[in-house]
């Protein structure tokens, strides 16, 4: 029997993360750190899925630049399939920069992902029994609308979706319905909904037809929605590093208590453990995710 397998439908790029020494000036140039690493919203959740256990594998779409051969390697590495991928010739690679004051939170950002139109419903139909095959299914924001509603008409594994944005997450509404797990941020939320508290909103999104909401708070924590069920958990104790990434960890995080069998309770608790350890770390995916790190934590 073939080993289960986690099939991520997202964008692989560069992110780039500036950090002032001191308050961002508007209009300036502001001394501080810049470093780089591989990311995306689903090649992240990729990763912290691999360093959790999980077999994980990639559709994505690949630039033709300089970038691809040490994007491979990086996955290879770090145990992300992509057999799946694919290169898009004479195109650049996605490129997500944010710029953070001192204390680590995101005062702008910037995306340039254009890359990801090339995941076209052609693509997932050629790619449906590899999906339906999964596990479970995650895709993001950054996908188009098209392929959006392509994977939520066509594809029978559950479907895990991060909005990414309240822009990108409109694309969503129409497929509500198809969706296993949602998991938005609180503005995300509540924009989607016309709702005014995480509770309010987690609570439309099931009666629009959403199995699980997963609405992530900040430092509020994490307010969950099933059926009747809904309950908030809070935020474990975190020093703030660098908040790039942490939503990113608390989906794998979801994810992958799903494919263990955990309650929804538990798996808000070892969401809300991902997130402290991701923003922790200076880097956008944490060294120190682990089962083990989560359990410590929980």
């Amino acid at each position: 029997m073939a080993e289960p397998y986690v099939a991520v439908v997202g964008a692989i790029n560069i992110d780039i993360w500036g950090k002032s020494s001191s308050v961002l000036i508007l209009n300036d140039s502001n001394p501080g750190m810049i470093s780089y690493s591989f990311g995306g919203v689903g090649r992240n959740i990729a990763h912290n899925l691999a360093l959790l256990g999980q077999k994980v594998s990639m559709l994505t779409a690949i630039g033709d630049d300089h970038w691809a051969p040490q994007i491979r390697r990086s996955c290879e590495e770090n145990g992300i399939d992509l057999s799946r991928a694919f290169v898009v010739p004479e195109s650049r690679t996605g490129t997500y920069l944010a710029i953070s004051g001192p204390d680590g939170d995101m005062a702008i950002a910037l995306s340039d992902m254009a890359i990801a139109d090339e995941i076209s419903p052609q693509v997932v139909l050629r790619e449906k029994d590899f999906l339906n095959g999964a596990a479970c299914v995650i895709i993001d924001g950054n996908l188009r609308a098209e392929t959006i509603g392509c994977i939520c008409e066509n594809i029978t594994a559950p479907i895990f979706a991060d909005p990414v944005s309240v822009t990108k997450g409109k694309k969503f509404l129409p497929y509500l319905h198809a969706l296993h797990t949602f998991k938005p941020n609180s503005l995300e939320a509540e924009t989607l909904t016309e709702s005014s508290t995480p509770e309010d909103a987690a609570r439309e999104l099931v009666r629009r037809g959403v199995k699980r909401a997963f609405v992530s708070d900040g430092s509020g924590g994490i307010v969950v929605a099933e059926g009747e069920e809904l309950f908030r958990t809070p935020c474990l104790p975190t020093t703030l590093v660098n908040a790039t990434g942490g939503g990113d960890a608390v989906m794998a995080a979801i994810c992958d208590a799903y494919c263990r069998g955990c309650s929804n309770e538990e798996s808000a608790r070892r969401a809300m453990a991902a997130g402290s350890i991701a923003v922790e770390s200076a880097d956008t995916i944490s060294p120190l995710m682990s089962q083990d790190a989560i359990s410590e934590r929980m």
